[in-house]
């Protein structure tokens, strides 16, 4: 490759972070992001929450977009009544990262969602989220692991062609899928693991699992190589 590509990862926004003696708002990303597309050969870029109107011009500078793990997304966004073991919003996130896949769909960014990230294009393309599901979190702070099978003549499958065990922490799935979505990688209980546009309309894959905490590069490297 010529150069590496520039990825960008959004962030989250937390109001209060302790760090040495300060304890401050602050937008952050766990490293394994960053570090993830570094190991796949990309150069990492962080896209703290803004104005939803300047996310045209964030992806415009960039090769490649990743939307990364987080809160719920606001039930509201998807026409639903907040169930009670829906976590509180993140109004902020929820905007600039909507606009920032807006962008990118657009504009034929390569783009990933992880978790949340997955979730959310769903969302922007017009699906619905299933608000609880059991069995797809260890513990509180505490990432599992259960096998996914790809969809034969996906995107993903291309990049991982074999069930493949995955780290995983949601308890949030997709429920009826966005326009021109479709699913190509489920879990053993038939939960939609992996998303991606119909054949034809870019590089746009989202994944439920968390490959930042895992060593399996392939899906990373699809992006980076699309985005190259």
């Amino acid at each position: 490759m010529a150069g590496r590509p520039l990825i960008g990862i959004s962030t989250y926004l937390e109001s209060r972070t302790r760090w040495g003696t300060w304890e401050l708002e602050a937008a952050l990303l766990p490293a394994g992001y960053p570090r993830l597309v570094q190991r796949a050969g990309g150069l990492a870029a962080m896209l703290p929450p803004d104005e939803p109107e300047h996310a045209a011009a964030a992806v415009a500078r960039l090769d490649g977009l990743v939307i990364a793990g987080g809160p719920d997304v606001e039930p509201v966004r998807y026409g639903a009544r907040r169930d009670p073991r829906t976590g509180p919003p993140a109004r902020e996130r929820d905007a600039w990262e909507l606009a920032l896949i807006d962008a990118a769909l657009a504009a034929g960014v390569p783009l990933l969602g992880i978790c949340r990230g997955m979730q959310l294009l769903n969302v922007a393309l017009g699906g619905t989220l299933t608000q609880h599901v059991d069995g797809h979190a260890e513990a509180i702070g505490i990432f599992g692991r259960h096998p996914v099978k790809p969809v034969p003549g996906t995107l993903y499958a291309a990049a991982v062609p074999e069930e493949a065990s995955v780290p995983t922490f949601h308890h949030q799935a997709v429920d009826r899928l966005g326009e021109g979505l479709v699913a190509s990688a489920h879990a053993a209980d038939g939960t939609v693991e992996a998303v991606e546009l119909s054949c034809g309309a870019g590089w746009v894959l989202g994944v439920q699992w968390h490959p930042e905490m895992d060593e399996d590069l392939r899906v990373m490297r699809e992006l980076v190589r699309a985005a190259s």
